[in-house]
């Protein structure tokens, strides 16, 4: 599991992950979190999925799609999902302003 994923969604969710976790232990937590936060304080999982930059349209459309799925699951997929594109366009643009020459940089 890539350390920078997980330091990016405790960072982002602010909740304790361990070091060492694999992708379906990671997709467990996230799910459980999840479901424990549409149960009990809907208001703090809209707002982290905003932060974390969810796609509402695409949750929306996956819930629908997907009636008989757990929601917390759903959720934590798209979390997940989203926490590595953002890990990639960070990398695209690193190498980007690499390619440029110091005197071009401000």
């Amino acid at each position: 599991m890539d350390k920078q994923l997980i330091e990016n969604i405790r960072k982002d969710m602010a909740i304790v992950l361990p070091d060492k976790i694999s992708l379906v232990e990671l997709e467990e937590l996230l799910t459980i979190y999840a479901n424990q936060l549409i149960q009990k304080d809907f208001q703090k999982l809209v707002t982290l999925l905003y932060r974390i930059d969810v796609s509402e349209a695409k949750l929306k459309y996956l819930l629908q799609l997907q009636r008989d799925e757990n929601a917390g699951n759903i959720i934590a997929k798209l979390i997940i999902e989203r926490q590595v594109e953002k890990m990639k366009s960070r990398q695209q643009f690193s190498k980007q302003n690499d390619d440029i020459s110091e005197d071009e940089k401000w």
